[in-house]
């Protein structure tokens, strides 16, 4: 639990006007800057797709994504924010209670690299009258927010209205004109927020001079380069410790194939094995060139 007048309560948050006077976290708070990524939950493929590969291009960047881990977009947010980097999913629910509940493992993959945090004390279940001021702190959190299919009365336009009088910047990825989904991220546009087709619309906003062509990640690379799977891998990998078996079911490998990986990372002194067959990150991998 951090109060607002504790060290650890998000800076971004205090600017606020309504600020929640305590938040429940699990996990670790990111201390880099943070961008939210909010939209329809019956969201089509193409649309989550898209905001996956914007927000694992996003987290490469040292930035935090930060959702609702609603079904659709929400939850394609977080799952690309994973892929390089950090997530944060701020509920409109106790932190104990997972909604949607088939979002459970994606929720323990969050805790494991980022934080789960909300305002409401833990057991309090997800009423509807919950998520507007779950909105405002998906918001607050962030320098600006991402609206990826919405429809006129889109509870994700409530996250825009919130950015918006917070001083914050809105992003939309344009819809189609004949898609129910598309008519409130256009009506946002014509009411002047950015247009986003790729990361890159975001970062030379937000962060103008940002490289776009590497990822920006910490010092001390791992001699070798990794491949595609060794990658994954490490990503999946973060401060918390975790499970050989969670660890093959995050990444789609067999114990032989996951046990091979490990230890080339360790010898590369990129991962660590910790007792009961846990394994953390040590330190970033040399990439190839982009993402």
């Amino acid at each position: 639990m951090t109060l607002w007048d504790q060290q650890h309560y998000p800076a971004a948050l205090r600017t606020i006007y309504d600020p929640p006077a305590l938040l429940y976290v699990l996990g670790s708070l990111p201390k880099q800057q943070a961008f939210a990524v909010v939209g329809a939950r019956r969201a089509s493929r193409s649309g989550r797709q898209l905001t996956t590969e914007i927000c694992a291009e996003l987290a490469a960047h040292n930035i935090t994504v930060v959702s609702g881990l609603a079904r659709g977009i929400d939850s394609a947010a977080h799952k690309g924010a994973l892929e390089t980097g950090r997530t944060v999913a701020v509920l409109g629910c106790g932190i104990d209670v997972v909604y949607p509940p088939e979002n459970s493992s994606l929720a323990q993959d969050i805790i494991a690299h980022g934080a789960i945090l909300s305002e409401y004390p833990p057991g309090t279940p997800p009423l509807a009258g919950h998520f507007p001021g779950r909105n405002r702190i998906i918001s607050g959190l962030s320098k600006g927010v991402l609206i990826v299919e919405a429809a006129e009365k889109s509870g994700s336009l409530l996250t825009a209205d919130f950015a918006l009088e917070q001083g914050r910047e809105v992003f939309a990825v344009p819809g189609p004109v004949y898609s129910q989904t598309g008519g409130g991220v256009n009506r946002l546009l014509k009411d002047g927020a950015h247009l986003v087709t790729e990361a890159r619309d975001i970062l030379e906003v937000l962060w103008p001079g940002t490289s776009v062509d590497l990822p920006i990640l910490a010092s001390d690379p791992l001699p070798e380069q990794l491949n595609n799977e060794q990658l994954r891998v490490y990503r999946n990998l973060g401060e918390e410790p975790l499970h050989v078996d969670q660890l093959a079911r995050k990444c789609s490998l067999t114990a032989m194939e996951l046990s091979a990986i490990l230890l080339h990372l360790e010898l590369e002194g990129g991962a660590e094995q910790l007792p009961g067959m846990r394994y953390i990150r040590k330190r970033p991998p040399r990439q190839r060139g982009g993402l």
